[in-house]
């Protein structure tokens, strides 16, 4: 009977909507249109949390930022406002009664990303520019508090885990797809290979980033477990396109990330002890300080540039720092985040702020030809840095934290889940190998202000932790569903 209400209820409202849209045509107001689409939206994430949720996986890799079109302020249709809206809607529910399972206050992830919020917070009080500071607060909550707090109670149940990473795969095939039919009819040059994602994404940096992201996913799906042949070939025609788009998205950055991956993945099979890890660290360090002349002079004598469309001399140009104008740029605005930590180490200007403030800490000698005295060109190109120059020290420390804690608490998870559960266990293990590749290319840029990679970042951390808190009331022989 509730079933039959309910089917009731979407009839109505679908006829309801029906009729609005035509009205608003009518009248040559077809931008209300989304009025009654958002009524909609409403009524789904109320009734229906568990599937609005999902369907933010097949919208996120599709939706599309407004910046260009509003010239005024960047959102991304129709992914923030959802999850805004979930954002009042599950706090509401837990000012009522209490939704959250207390289990995940002990979770070292949700502890550091309290710290980072905090920190955020208090920095936004003494910014240079407060109403920014507190617009990235915002911004940064609207993922933070659905996706990974209230997350937790969806994705702890295994198949909604892999429906969100089926849907999220099939969604980013189809752009990259687009993408690349876009791409083709400009023969796959590298200038068109910039811009030719756009409007679902914003360049070929966040896209590439993006597909290393999913690379794991798809081979994860892949060995996860034997399919129909139908199935398998599906599959596998979606391995073909992923590997294609990150191929043509001329992006160094990320294919450099999907090898990190496949070196932690060799870490994580063999159980490396963390203690060789850390010995060979300190030894690569120390051998780096005594030869870091030699290593400069070789450096200096590459010239190979990221302009061209050869795959290996486009890796090459990833340490040309003589004349590759995107690698000095980099190195522009990494020295310009520093010099502001140094001015402010404590507070830092305020979170979201670099881009406003970094101008007069550019050395004129590393200026580029793609440098803007008006510090109009985005951000520090850091995950790191970043925080660093906005938050100060105890930003980079809140990062390290975050960071630190997602993959101490994942593998140990990955190592600690049955292995007669294969399945489950690849998708874990693909989900950290994901997340691998974002905090590498974290290194050289910073897109968790963007759908793209928040959506799936801030769901893998409440996977993890509803993970563990299912496996841990299994061994303690409660029954779960």
């Amino acid at each position: 009977m509730r079933e039959l209400g309910q089917n009731k209820v979407i009839t109505g409202l679908s006829l309801l909507f029906i009729a609005l849209s035509c009205f608003f045509i009518w009248i040559d107001l077809s931008y209300l249109t989304l009025l009654p689409l958002g009524l909609m939206a409403v009524y789904f994430a109320i009734f229906f949390t568990e599937y609005t949720f999902l369907a933010i996986a097949f919208l996120t890799p599709l939706s599309i930022n407004i910046e260009k079109y509003t010239e005024s302020f960047g959102l991304y249709l129709p992914t923030e406002p959802l999850l805004f809206g979930l954002m009042l809607l599950l706090v509401f529910q837990q000012f009522q009664r209490n939704t959250l399972d207390k289990e995940i206050w002990k979770n070292p992830i949700i502890w550091a990303v309290g710290f980072y919020l905090f920190w955020v917070f208090v920095t936004s009080i003494t910014s240079s520019s407060p109403l920014v500071s507190f617009k990235f607060l915002l911004a940064r909550l609207w993922f933070i508090v659905p996706l990974l707090f209230f997350g937790t109670r969806i994705f702890n149940t295994p198949k909604n885990i892999t429906r969100f990473i089926w849907l999220f795969c099939i969604a980013m095939c189809i752009a990259i797809c687009y993408t690349l039919v876009m791409h083709a009819g400009y023969n796959f040059g590298e200038k068109e290979g910039h811009w030719v994602m756009w409007p679902f994404f914003k360049d070929h940096t966040i896209y590439g980033a993006t597909i290393a992201l999913v690379t794991p996913l798809i081979f994860g799906i892949y060995f996860a477990k034997k399919y129909s042949p139908l199935v398998q070939l599906v599959i596998i025609f979606m391995i073909v396109i992923v590997l294609i788009g990150l191929y043509f998205s001329y992006t160094r950055a990320a294919w450099l990330s999907v090898v990190a991956a496949l070196m932690v993945l060799a870490v994580i099979k063999l159980r490396i002890k963390f203690s060789i890890l850390a010995g060979v660290a300190v030894i690569s360090l120390i051998t780096l300080y005594f030869t870091w002349d030699t290593i400069q002079m070789e450096l200096e004598r590459n010239k190979s540039e990221h302009t061209t469309e050869e795959f290996g001399e486009r890796l090459q140009s990833a340490t040309n720092i003589t004349s590759d104008a995107s690698n000095l740029e980099r190195l522009n605005r990494w020295s310009s985040a520093i010099d502001m930590f140094q001015e402010r180490p404590v507070f830092g200007f305020g979170p979201g702020t670099y881009a406003f403030e970094y101008a007069r800490f550019q050395d004129p000698e590393k200026l580029t030809i793609i440098s803007t005295n008006f510090g109009d060109m985005g951000n520090a190109h850091s995950e790191y840095l970043g925080p660093l120059a906005e938050m100060g020290f105890f930003g980079l420390l809140a990062m390290i934290f975050i960071v630190s804690a997602i993959f101490y608490k994942s593998i140990t998870l990955y190592y600690k889940w049955p292995v007669e559960d294969k399945f489950m266990r690849t998708m874990i293990l693909a989900m950290i190998l994901a997340l691998v590749t974002y905090f590498v290319h974290g290194f050289l840029n910073n897109y968790l202000d963007a759908d793209k990679a928040a959506v799936p970042v801030w769901v893998f951390c409440a996977a993890f932790i509803g993970f563990e808190i299912r496996l841990n009331r299994i061994n303690q022989g409660e029954k779960v569903l």
